[in-house]
């Protein structure tokens, strides 16, 4: 359906039927589905968070502490990778046959990293959970979005909200306990159980329409665009870090990205049935919703990995529940998530949250890069809280607005897309921000401690609880204060980019969301809005 004005195609028209009920309750059946679809995102969003607990553990028992960067590269390699490729295998194969396929591969991924013998196994058997986490996340939006007709959709982005906030506060005290009385391997092995539960509740209650696309899977679009964010990836991993921005290595891995990528926009206006179809950018909405996950990532991954690092060094908060650092950000973000989804569903209109969240997150980045040494746990709180309540309006509306700006027919690939484009910023957000604290706290160490002050952080400008407390006193305070010039310069950098986040939301179009709701107004043509719909199960 075009709305007026023909720009945005809106995706309110279900591939089959069953009407909701009046009271909009929505039948069990699709409330177990979104449960086992819960389950699915949680196990996705946990995964490096529990191993990365577990990883001192892990190297102490199979060696090879040079490659241990790779345990989380090959991880995050094939999730990018193989993200837009799921997307489109939903679209053109049908959405639970894909998804259960991930679910499968994901979980094969899991059993053989438990079992791995050594690090090149191990490293090997990540990329395979890899390849099935990049179906995961794609498949629950993408089935939330044939499911739940887009003003519906704003309900559940508080529930969204929180698996994000309990995988994030979680992940590490799950994996802290179950390395310490279970052993390492017991963090791959807790996949499977959930991961079983899911795949038998979509297996017996998700029936969706089966679909069989007539031209085949394109393959040179497909190898290109993985080349391409395959470089890209390893350029953020490890630019600044293995490598210098300027060596030959990294100026490879440039050129190799960027031709892959160029030529990956050539071939797909030329193939029969393209993996990412370049029309779907037409939409001024898709588009911009794109820029705004981007930068969403961006910023919430950089604040992620800096945080705690600051509130560690500085604040000398304990290492042990570094989860819980984070509280305040994730719970505003909870908050808010839920009462913009719950205004979203009534009123069928959204473009005040992008404003909104876009200002709320320059703010709250600014605030974060006044923290010197003397700020106080009170304070930051609540500098992470302003950035929260932010990044909490962005979340889950630039998924809900992305959908609802192309066809049914594309919904995995707006989907798929616009999980990379999240997956991408945060690449860009740790390389770009770690870089930038890293020369900082390089600098400061230079100037505050001397030759000293610069053999301790010539390693890595992040020093772990215990070894900053074997530093001499003088040596101790330098850093700390080094680490907040460095998060000072990483959060200001932080707040440049959200502007573009705000300029983008400016420009969006308010079409309002289609399906039930509590005004029958709320359409273009001034025509009654349709029943909301959900899929038979």
């Amino acid at each position: 359906m075009t709305v007026a004005g023909g720009e945005e195609n809106m995706a309110d028209t279900p591939a089959a039927g069953a009407v909701e009920t009046d009271t909009g309750r929505q039948p069990k059946s699709v409330r177990v589905v979104l449960l086992a679809l819960m389950i699915a995102m949680m196990l996705a969003m946990l995964d490096n968070m529990i191993i990365g607990t577990a990883m001192p553990t892990i190297v102490g028992e199979l060696g090879g502490l040079e490659h241990l960067s790779w345990v989380v590269t090959a991880y995050t390699l094939a999730t990018a990778a193989s993200t837009p490729v799921w997307g489109k295998l939903g679209d053109m194969y049908g959405r639970k046959a894909t998804f259960m396929t991930s679910i499968v591969i994901f979980l094969i991924g899991s059993a053989l990293s438990g079992m791995a013998q050594n690090m090149g196994e191990l490293i090997a058997f990540r990329a395979v959970q890899g390849l099935g986490a990049g179906g995961l996340m794609v498949g629950v939006m993408a089935i939330i979005g044939d499911l739940i007709p887009p003003r519906e959709r704003g309900k559940y982005q508080g529930m969204m909200a929180a698996v994000m906030a309990l995988a994030m506060i979680g992940g590490p005290l799950v994996g802290g306990t179950i390395t310490d009385n279970w052993g390492w391997r017991w963090s791959f092995y807790i996949n499977l159980p959930l991961g079983a539960i899911a795949l038998a509740a979509v297996g017996a209650v998700l029936h969706l329409p089966k679909k069989r696309a007539e031209a085949g899977i394109d393959y040179l679009g497909v190898a290109l665009l993985t080349v391409g964010i395959t470089a890209v990836v390893l350029v953020t991993t490890w630019g600044g870090t293995e490598y210098a921005w300027t060596s030959a290595r990294i100026m490879e891995l440039i050129g190799l990205g960027v031709a892959s990528l160029v030529g990956f926009v050539f071939w797909q206006t030329r193939a029969a049935e393209p993996v990412v179809p370049l029309h779907i950018f037409r939409s001024r909405n898709f588009t911009l919703m794109s820029v705004i996950g981007f930068i969403v990532g961006f910023v919430m991954f950089g604040a992620t990995l800096f945080l705690p690092l600051y509130q560690q060094s500085v604040q000398g908060a304990s290492a042990t529940n570094s989860g819980l650092l984070l509280l305040p950000m994730l719970g505003a973000m909870l908050v808010t998530s839920m009462v913009a989804g719950r205004v979203t569903t009534h009123t069928g209109r959204y473009k005040i949250f992008p404003v909104l969240g876009s200002a709320l997150m320059i703010v709250g980045l600014f605030l974060l890069s006044t923290m010197d040494t003397e700020t106080s746990r009170l304070t930051s709180g609540v500098f992470m809280a302003v950035l929260g309540l932010g990044m909490g309006c962005l979340m889950q509306i630039t998924m809900l607005v992305a959908q609802n700006s192309v066809e049914m027919k594309d919904m995995g690939v707006a989907s798929s897309s616009t999980t990379l484009f999240r997956t991408l910023g945060a690449s860009f957000g740790v390389a770009v921000m770690g870089a930038l604290f890293n020369d900082r706290v390089q600098d400061g160490m230079a100037e505050r401690a001397g030759a000293l002050g610069s053999k301790v952080t010539e390693q890595s400008a992040q020093l772990d609880p215990t070894k900053l407390a074997e530093l001499p006193a003088a040596v101790r305070e330098a850093y700390q204060h080094a680490v907040s010039s460095g998060t000072h310069s990483a959060f200001l950098l932080g707040a440049v980019v959200a502007v573009l986040s705000l300029a983008a939301a400016v420009f969006v179009k308010e079409v309002p969301l289609k399906g039930a709701g509590p005004r029958k107004e709320d359409t273009d043509d001034g025509a009654p809005a349709p029943a909301a719909v959900t899929e038979p199960v």
